[in-house]
């Protein structure tokens, strides 16, 4: 009998999935838990994997197609049955059309994606990254954001690159498109071409530019990076299924949680000092702790001693954990994910590091399994690399409290009657005041203090 594989339920608000590839062609043998398609979700992309072995007879839905849950995806001939036939079959089935193509829902308004799952979304500030290395640098990471060009056709049909305000300029002014050569971005025309076009007389003439004589020396000069003048367009990103989940999940938690916030400066010039020491004896096995791994690791350890934090809440009851499977916002192209490290109260910070940096990767390139994105019962979100001072983030629900940690920077401070330079951190915890007290979350700090500034104790 043959198999039908459908589109899976990957979480728990997914309604609909995107079949993004198929890793397996009509014809092509497939063993039983081998890997048959990689599915988009509101989360991310993930692999899905076949429950029967056989030949693929029929592919249902073409990649970039979007498909309901449970409908119909591949069917697979399994046992001695012809592939051919079972194909024929499949095509007189009365089956539900995929929803749409991705370019025709281009040029339909974006509908929302459903709700992010309320056991893992990508909450927090916008950024977010788990991945603190270096102490008090603020290096600002550019991102450049590529949009395709808006093509329009002039009176001979050619494709006409050009820019909305280019465009009503020309028909205000009668000038025919296709006779200009664009200066912007991909050869597109802009509203410069159209000035210069109508009046390439009026530019005024650059003055000579006198030179210093030989035996001079010019004083050095400062410059910087040359700055590009607007030019009036407007462009109209849609969201995507997982800035969708992102903009209805936090607007959930901001509403229906009573957030409060509480600050704390660390002291971390010894764990920073402790941390040169172990990655020179960890050096032969190219391991490199971060600051963030002894944050992990310190957060883990309050956590068991404190487990109101280390708790949910699902509006009617509290369930507490013994366990610690910490969340770690990952911001990624798309806006942000939160991988799970499980049980991670059970590793030491060298596990913590190499965990840690699959997950992050994996979560980067959308290639985390189901499991590593839910079930998490607590969540950090680190800031740290980009220099940031200090800041509060979003709960990520039903999780009652999620860690902001900031940078580590060097900051005059009082020891004694002195004032000294000392290796500071800024870490702010945001807490659902239904479950967690303000004195509740004052001690949960205070411990994490307490480790790390004597980070001894958590290697004992």
């Amino acid at each position: 009998m043959s198999a039908d594989i459908t589109m899976p339920q990957l979480s728990d608000t997914m309604t609909e999935g995107t079949v993004v590839k198929w890793l397996k062609k009509e014809g092509e043998p497939v063993k039983s838990g081998e890997k048959i398609a990689e599915v988009e979700t509101d989360k991310a992309v993930m692999e899905m994997e076949s429950f029967d072995a056989g030949v693929v007879a029929a592919l249902v839905v073409g990649e970039g197609q979007k498909a309901a849950v449970g409908s119909l995806l591949a069917v697979i001939a399994t046992g001695s049955e012809n592939p051919a036939e079972v194909k024929q079959k499949v095509s007189s089935r009365s089956q539900a059309a995929p929803v749409s193509q991705p370019e025709a829902a281009a040029s339909k308004k974006p509908a929302l994606a459903a709700a992010a799952s309320s056991s893992n979304f990508a909450s927090a500030s916008s950024g977010e990254i788990h991945e603190p290395d270096e102490i008090g640098h603020g290096a600002t990471r550019q991102r450049q954001a590529a949009f395709p060009p808006l093509p329009h056709p002039d009176n001979g049909g050619r494709r006409v690159r050009v820019s909305p305000l280019a465009r009503r300029i020309a028909a205000r002014q009668n000038i025919d498109l296709s006779t200009l050569s664009g200066s912007g971005p991909g050869g597109r025309i802009v509203k410069e071409d159209l000035v210069n076009a109508a009046a390439p007389s009026s530019r005024p003439t650059a003055p000579p530019v006198r030179t210093a004589p030989a035996d001079v020396t010019a004083p050095p000069v400062f410059t910087a990076a040359p700055v590009q003048a607007g030019n009036g367009e407007q462009q109209v990103i849609p969201l995507t299924k997982m800035r969708s989940a992102i903009a209805r999940s936090l607007l959930a938690s901001k509403q229906n949680i009573p957030h409060f916030y509480e600050t704390i400066d660390v002291d971390v010039e010894d764990l920073v000092n402790l941390r040169v020491k172990l990655n020179e004896l960890l050096e032969p096995e190219k391991i490199r702790l971060s600051i963030g791994d002894f944050i992990s690791k310190a957060v883990a350890t309050a956590l068991l001693r404190h487990p109101a934090v280390n708790a949910t809440f699902d509006g009617t009851e509290i369930t507490r954990f013994g366990d610690v499977h910490l969340g770690m916002a990952v911001s990624i192209p798309d806006g942000l994910i939160v991988p799970v490290l499980r049980n991670i109260h059970l590793m030491g910070l060298k596990e913590i590091r190499q965990r840690s940096v699959d997950l992050v990767d994996r979560a980067r390139a959308q290639r985390l399994k189901q499991d590593e994105m839910t079930g998490g019962t607590f969540t950090v979100s680190n800031l740290g690399t980009y220099g940031i001072r200090e800041f509060a983030a979003i709960i990520n629900p039903p999780q009652v409290g999620i860690l902001a940690v900031a940078a580590a920077e060097k900051r005059a401070v009082v020891r004694g009657d002195q004032v000294v330079g000392r290796t500071m951190m800024s870490l702010t915890l945001s807490a659902d005041h239904r479950v967690v007290d303000g004195a509740t979350a004052a001690e949960f700090l205070r411990t994490l203090k307490t480790l790390l500034e004597q980070p001894g104790m958590m290697l004992v």
